[in-house]
């Protein structure tokens, strides 16, 4: 669990932190961009521990893909807690919320709602791929 506390001791100001025998990967973008971008690039976080912002069901699946080995959340979904210990993934979390919200505070976070009955984590990964193309071409 070393590797879980030096993760949670650099989050800071980022949204994530991965850390794994000393190396530590950061990034600051919101939401699931980070792991979606660190999976596009092809690294392997096979074995890595992760803190976490925001951990919902969605990235919850996308740490099952890349085969985490222990997650903090500051904030954890009950979606998201159902799903790592399902793969058995230790967690731990600062808070625990009855699900994740959108970033206007209307609805459930669009990911979330896309993932709501998928538990395979690489159908997941298509899934939140497509979805991500969706709102960027909506949003331009």
């Amino acid at each position: 669990m070393k590797d879980l506390t030096t993760a949670k001791n650099n989050l800071g100001a980022h949204t994530i932190c991965l850390c794994k025998g000393g190396e530590c990967l950061t990034d600051d973008k919101r939401g699931i961009a980070p792991m979606v971008g660190f999976i596009s690039r092809g690294l392997d976080l096979n074995g890595y521990s992760v803190a976490d912002r925001m951990v919902g069901k969605a990235v919850a699946l996308l740490f099952v893909k890349c085969g985490i080995s222990a997650v903090y959340a500051k904030t954890l979904s009950l979606s998201g807690k159902a799903v790592l210990e399902k793969f058995g993934i230790p967690v731990e979390y600062g808070a625990l919320v009855e699900k994740v919200i959108n970033r206007d505070g209307t609805d459930i976070c669009p990911m979330e709602k896309t993932l709501k009955d998928c538990s395979d984590p690489e159908e997941a990964y298509v899934l939140i791929k497509n979805k991500l193309a969706e709102l960027t071409a909506k949003n331009q």
